[in-house]
């Protein structure tokens, strides 16, 4: 069962929803959810220092979703505002576990546990995150409830 966020959480990426968002009632589309995930993970590992093209540029390395737990409590509309939060949960050799939600002000819409993994950029085998990456990530976990 994915984990609600801590209050603390350390990192929200506004979203705007807009009619590519959703369906014809105006209500956005479950898979569109994901994109907002990734954007968010994306957009908190570069906040980190690492963006995802200087990761393979100069590290050789790219992250890719290897699961993913979405519960979807209610839904979003044309025009909400929402917050996408991020909490980094779990770092280990080669692969992460971050803690997601999904809000429109103060209501929780989703919760997501999403496990990614540390690929070389060239053949996508799974590979080790450099140890000076993984120090500093390790030093972010968040302890969620």
């Amino acid at each position: 069962m994915s984990q609600e966020l801590p209050a603390m959480s350390s990192f929200s990426l506004p979203i705007r929803i807009y009619w590519e968002d959703t369906d014809a009632g105006g209500v956005v589309y479950h898979a569109q959810y994901v994109a907002f995930l990734e954007r968010a993970r994306s957009e908190w590992m570069r906040e980190q220092g690492y963006g995802q093209e200087l990761l393979r540029r100069e590290h050789g390395l790219v992250f890719a979703v290897r699961a993913m737990q979405v519960d979807f409590l209610r839904p979003a509309r044309l025009d909400d505002a929402l917050e996408v939060g991020v909490v980094l949960h779990e770092c280990r050799r080669a692969s992460a576990v971050f803690v997601q939600e999904v809000r429109c002000g103060d209501v929780l819409l989703l919760t997501a546990t999403v496990r990614v993994a540390a690929l070389d950029a060239e053949n996508f085998r799974p590979r080790a995150i450099p140890q000076p990456l993984l120090d500093e990530l390790v030093a972010l976990q968040a302890t969620t409830s």
